[in-house]
């Protein structure tokens, strides 16, 4: 029978080809949007974790419940809780990573002060062999001026910073803040170069330097605010909890507020929301175009359905079952949908797959954001994008021939030769 419908589908051509291209292009924008919007989720996923959150980060308790990055509830011995990681979770790559605030004062040529301005930093490990921060955070790409930090005492600031303040690559700051315990230090960088992010936050008043750096300035030897845990295959919610739940059952008491804790990543800044979001929306996508098509699918059914209605009629009054005409239109439909679904997922991924590579640049449309976005749009083909469209694709149709084919039941046998002569 599928043999028989598929003749006809490729004869009459008038009953087939506008609902192969509607369906077509319904699926093609279903795809489409399914890896568009899996890959935007995906980038602020990963620039989070990249940037701030990591997939896992450890803190002491008094460090993740504080407001502020307070580096007086910093972690202690943090070379050997990150050899123990090593061992118990190898999967995991593990740094350490400090946050610290402070006064960023420029000198002139007779070493008095010329311009001060606030400073958000970050210490990294740049200097390690294999170290990957510096490339997770993107640095390499953002510098406008100079090079990455290659010896002690080198510092990256914000070129918006340099810009206003009138700092040059090779300048020497001072830096204005307090220790792990409390006293006022200052500490003298030189300016290997200057970042630009694309992002507010990040760029008014940055300056990221290396970890020893930071341990030697903020007296902190063995010491770190934080150790971020990246998972080597990606990070994955479901292996992630189970790292956290063994760690902390083991290292951390609810009655030490300096005992260490893990959280992983949806535990963080509202993560769970953009995560939640994520996997539901390949389900609204496929609900609202499903509707949307099915609407007019329906309307394209009985606009078709009047086209045939001396065909439905030559077959009843030829002794032909009003229910295997019925489900013969919906077999029909099923077919007709599955051609389109194949034409529109292959559309649609070539679209995907091609913006997986090269991207989109929509920087210019996010100058002056205070939200952690990246600039170059992905979007992100997943083994979903394979067989989303077919949902929407077949059901829609399916579903607008069903109801649209309903009047078949409401033709009056005793009225089809009249019809006929007519």
């Amino acid at each position: 029978m599928i043999k028989f419908l598929f003749k006809g589908i490729l004869r009459d051509k008038n009953r087939s080809v506008i609902p192969i291209i509607i369906v077509a292009l319904g699926v093609t924008l279903t795809v489409f949007l399914s890896t568009w919007m899996r890959g935007i989720f995906s980038d602020m996923i990963n620039m989070n974790a990249n940037y701030e959150l990591g997939h896992l980060k450890i803190t002491t308790h008094a460090y993740a419940e504080s407001t502020m990055a307070a580096n007086d509830l910093a972690l202690l011995d943090v070379k050997e809780l990150i050899e123990r990681l090593h061992k118990e979770f190898p999967d995991v790559e593990w740094v350490e990573r400090t946050k610290f605030g402070g006064l960023l004062d420029v000198a002139d040529a007779k070493g008095e002060t010329r311009a001060q301005g606030p400073a958000i930093g970050q210490a990294i490990d740049f200097f390690s062999k294999g170290s990957k921060e510096a490339e997770r955070m993107n640095i390499p790409k953002s510098i406008v001026k100079g090079k990455l930090p290659s010896e002690p005492g080198d510092a990256l600031i914000s070129d918006m910073f340099a810009e206003k303040y009138d700092v040059r690559v090779g300048s020497e700051v001072t830096l204005f803040g307090s220790t792990m315990y409390g006293s006022m230090m200052f500490y003298n960088f030189k300016v290997c170069g200057t970042v630009r992010f694309g992002n507010q936050q990040l760029d008014r008043g940055a300056i990221l330097i290396d970890i020893t750096d930071a341990q030697k300035a903020f007296d902190m030897q063995n010491a770190s605010g934080e150790i971020l845990g990246f998972m080597k295959d990606g990070y994955n919610m479901d292996g992630a909890e189970a790292i956290k739940q063994k760690f902390n059952a083991e290292y951390y008491n609810p009655n030490d507020e300096f005992s260490p804790e893990m959280r992983q990543l949806k535990d963080q800044n509202g993560m769970d929301v953009y995560i939640t979001a994520m996997n539901m929306m390949g389900t609204i996508f496929t609900f609202i175009f499903v509707v949307a098509m099915s609407i007019v699918l329906w309307n394209m059914g009985l606009l078709g359905g009047l086209r045939r209605y001396t065909e439905f009629g030559v077959r009843l009054a030829l002794g032909e079952d009003k229910t295997h005409i019925y489900l013969s239109l919906i077999y029909e439909a099923a077919l007709i949908g599955t051609i389109g679904s194949v034409i529109g997922t292959i559309i649609g991924l070539s679209v995907g797959y091609y913006l997986q590579i090269n991207g989109l640049d929509l920087g210019i449309n996010f100058q002056g954001s205070s939200m952690m976005l990246p600039t170059v749009f992905r979007t992100e083909v997943t083994p979903e994008a394979y067989y989303i469209g077919f949902i929407p694709g077949i059901i829609a149709m399916v579903l607008g021939n069903a109801l649209s084919g309903i009047g078949i039941y409401k033709r009056q046998t005793a009225r089809l030769f009249n019809e006929l002569e007519v």
